[in-house]
């Protein structure tokens, strides 16, 4: 029913420093964008107004179709990345989890050893294929 606060806990005046921070931040971001705004140069013209990108001219439809290899591929990617990034508490942990934590490592390599068998096996990394 009552909030209780413990007598050891944090106070509001402990939060004051990462506050102080937090809008000096805001205040450096929003200097610099006006200052950049009236600072900077106006030079408008038909060549700085088209759209540009990757050094390449836009030529073309934006709608044209791209292929479902391309999506996949970048899912894929992301996929095993973020599976790659959980190995790297378990290597800060090594020693401290044991053999249970070594034995859970080797499942969990296996499983994705055997999702980058069915995708290589499904083709989806061929990309020379029609």
């Amino acid at each position: 029913m009552f909030l209780v606060l413990p007598a050891a806990g944090y106070q509001p005046s402990d939060y004051l420093p990462i506050v102080i921070q937090f809008g000096l931040a805001i205040a450096f971001v929003a200097f610099a964008m006006i200052a950049s705004h009236l600072i900077g140069p106006r030079r408008k013209s038909k060549v700085k107004d088209e759209a540009f990108e990757c050094g390449i001219e836009s030529v073309g439809n934006a709608r044209t179709p791209i292929s479902v290899k391309y999506f996949l591929t970048a899912i894929l990617f992301v996929l095993f990345d973020v599976e790659v990034i959980f190995m790297y508490p378990w290597a800060v942990n090594f020693r401290a989890l044991g053999t249970a934590g070594f034995v859970e490592m080797l499942v969990f390599i296996t499983l994705l050893m055997a999702g980058f068998g069915y995708v290589i096996k499904k083709g989806i990394l061929r990309w020379n294929e029609a």
